[in-house]
């Protein structure tokens, strides 16, 4: 066997793979014997059909499948002996590719193309400005906080009167002429909220009324014909709505109204955890830090898209072996993917490649390492993240270790932890090369930045 590589040019080659009889034949007749094991054919036993009828039925297939199998083990390895630096895999060439014939040929040669990934030097020095966007955290902001916490927590007490945001519950009838209609709707655990109702004036005939006070409405009215909301409080199909137009009487059994909770120590325990907090003002200091905390992954995107934007653009134009990798672009999503698709896509597809690149050697050559610690660390963040998200902003450890445990079950998500903790370690050393600018932003102005491109 023989392999050569002939350079094209500093992004490309041709890596040629020369396989000869005596490279397959072994191996060949190796599984050829295995296969006659398990042939079954009429006139024979199992596993005694002649190994001359076993190879002339399947010899051609199971040299392709063997020859193929070397050809790929050999190129990997001399990738990796060579130390090549490839993008994307080795597709078959084009041009220089002989025909080849299973049936009469003993000796093959397959040309491969192969994409180098370009050296591309970058280099960062105090003299380099990058500004850091941190959403000043104010007072209006801790207050809209804090009114949120005092009504996501607070509780629903009895009422004596009704109040238009008041939950009320009843026997609902179906009234015809004043009376109930016979056979027709009656809900006994009936519930509504009057604020919800579009029309004033029917809005009107609950406020101020008492329980087992008996109102005469007009759902239809109500509503203003909305047959989603009409069909779930009368407990209907969507399609009878228009057909219930009538009155009907509510007779009110139970009001309760909604009260916010106080901002005390059980508050501050439920939040924060027991004693976390002990008086309004570290109340409202954790808040600041928690509020801080939720910005600070918009902070270190936005700072990553300007890092990003600073080394593509000292990266330059930055050649790639366009045609091959359009190929195997095409290639490897063929199912999805067109020839135009390919085209449409390469620019961004070649600005993401370069950025990659450039990270790539940047954490190589300035040593730039991740350890299991900082992977766990990430998961850890992600867990407080997706918990906050709900509201519980106290989570046990042993929740969190357990979660983060079965996070890194997942491959998916152990490679997106690893990412993670790749850019935030190539971030803190960037920080440390360049000049960077602390610019205190509102959160609006910060969602502006991001939305740049």
């Amino acid at each position: 066997m023989n392999i050569s590589l002939k350079n094209n040019d500093a992004v490309s080659g041709i890596l040629k793979v020369e396989i000869e009889k005596n490279d397959y034949a072994e191996l060949l007749d190796k599984n050829l014997h295995k296969l006659r094991q398990k042939v079954n054919m009429p006139g024979f036993r199992k596993g005694m059909v002649p190994f001359s009828i076993v190879k002339k039925l399947y010899g051609k297939h199971a040299m392709a499948e063997e020859i193929n199998k070397l050809v790929s083990e050999k190129i990997s390895s001399y990738i990796f002996d060579q130390n090549l630096k490839i993008l994307g895999e080795p597709i078959p060439n084009e041009t220089e590719q002989k025909t080849i014939d299973y049936d009469t040929d003993e000796t093959f040669e397959f040309c491969f193309d192969l994409a180098f990934s370009p050296d591309i030097a970058v280099e960062l020095t105090k003299e380099d400005a990058l500004n850091y966007y941190q959403v000043k955290i104010d007072d209006e902001m801790i207050e809209k906080q804090i009114d949120s916490y005092l009504k996501n927590y607070g509780s629903y007490d009895n009422a004596d009167k009704v109040e238009a945001e008041d939950l009320v519950k009843g026997i609902v009838t179906e009234l015809e002429d004043g009376e109930p209609k016979d056979g027709g709707i009656l809900i006994e655990e009936a519930v509504l909220i009057p604020f919800y109702m579009k029309d004033k004036a029917e809005q009107e005939k609950f406020i101020g009324a008492l329980p087992d006070h008996k109102i005469v409405f007009n759902p239809y009215k109500a509503y203003e014909g909305a047959e989603a909301e009409i069909a779930s409080f009368l407990r209907i199909d969507k399609d009878k709505v228009k057909d219930t137009k009538s009155d009907f009487a509510f007779e009110i059994k139970e009001i309760t109204r909604y009260k916010p909770a106080e901002p005390n120590q059980e508050l501050f325990d439920r939040i924060f955890g027991p004693d976390a907090v002990k008086d309004e003002a570290a109340f409202r200091e954790k808040i600041k830090e928690f509020l801080a905390e939720q910005f600070a992954p918009d902070s270190e995107s936005a700072f990553r898209k300007d890092i990003r934007a600073m080394l593509l653009k000292k990266a330059g134009e930055v050649t790639f072996a366009e045609d091959i990798l359009k190929r195997w672009l095409l290639l490897v999503d063929n199912d999805k993917t067109t020839k135009e698709q390919v085209d449409e896509d390469y620019p961004k597809v070649a600005e993401d490649l370069t950025y990659h690149l450039v990270k790539e050697k940047l954490v190589r050559e300035h040593d730039i390492k991740v350890e299991d610690s900082d992977v766990e660390a990430c998961g850890k963040r992600v867990a407080r993240s997706q918990f906050a998200q709900y509201g519980m902003l106290s989570v046990p450890d042993n929740v969190l270790e357990n979660y983060v445990k079965d996070l890194l079950k997942k491959q998916d998500a152990v490679k997106g932890l690893v990412d993670m903790a790749i850019n935030e370690k190539l971030s803190i050393w960037i920080k440390d090369r360049v000049t960077v600018t602390v610019q205190e932003v509102t959160a609006e102005e910060l969602g502006e930045v991001l939305k740049e491109v």
